[in-house]
């Protein structure tokens, strides 16, 4: 498994997801976002927690308009896989890879703690290494974490089963609290919490690991 991890001015969870990647097995390389080609042979994009151009205009809004993400967009489309965390899912939705927007929390505080989540669905490789219903502790650290999106794009995403991850005790004022979803092909996964806060005990926790070694088994699978 081939990962890029794109790198925009502002990201600081880049090498913290290189390093969830790498202990699943994956080479991984690293992007700048003024690149505009992807390495050959990339399988999975990663786009970094943090805070892209300081934020500004709206979170991710900036980014989504970065050379390397034509290429992004471009992967996808030919069915590449794309995982967006925390201001990575707000690029994904800038970009219009993902439906919907990230919001100012609710409280309008930054937020910074370990939460619950419930794994909602397990047909996809990004979260088919867990159980569905599964409940997992995963960091969050945000303050444009509220999710949302009017009633008839919600519906559909539940309809079509494309909520993978759900706040047991909604931090954010996210819409029917939604703390991660998926394309209309599962393969392209936008969450808010840090995965790759929660793949080694001695830091706290283990309950991102499986998302990053349910992704190696998957392409390996495929």
């Amino acid at each position: 498994m081939k990962v890029a991890v794109v790198v925009f001015p502002g990201s600081n969870c880049d090498r913290d997801l290189a390093v969830g990647f790498r202990e699943a097995g994956a080479e991984v390389e690293m992007v700048w976002h003024k690149d505009t080609a992807l390495p050959a042979g990339v399988d999975v994009v990663g786009l970094p927690g943090g805070f892209s151009f300081g934020d500004y205009l709206r979170c991710g809004a900036i980014a989504a308009r970065s050379p390397i993400c034509g290429a992004v967009a471009a992967h996808a489309a030919r069915g590449g896989y794309v995982l967006g965390v925390c201001n990575g899912f707000q690029v994904l939705t800038e970009a219009g890879l993902l439906p919907g927007v990230l919001m100012q929390n609710a409280g309008l505080a930054y937020i910074c703690r370990t939460v619950g989540l419930r794994v909602e669905t397990t047909a996809s490789v990004f979260t088919e290494g867990y159980a569905t219903g599964a409940e997992i502790a995963v960091p969050i650290a945000h303050h444009e974490g509220n999710y949302r999106a009017d009633e008839a794009t919600l519906d559909r995403l539940e309809g079509e089963g494309r909520v993978a991850f759900r706040y047991l005790d909604n931090p954010n004022g996210a819409d029917r609290d939604i703390a991660g979803i998926l394309s209309e092909n599962g393969r392209v996964l936008g969450m808010m919490p840090h995965p790759e806060r929660a793949i080694d005990a001695g830091h706290g926790g283990t309950g991102g690991r499986a998302l990053f070694e349910g992704i190696a088994r998957g392409l390996v699978a495929a």
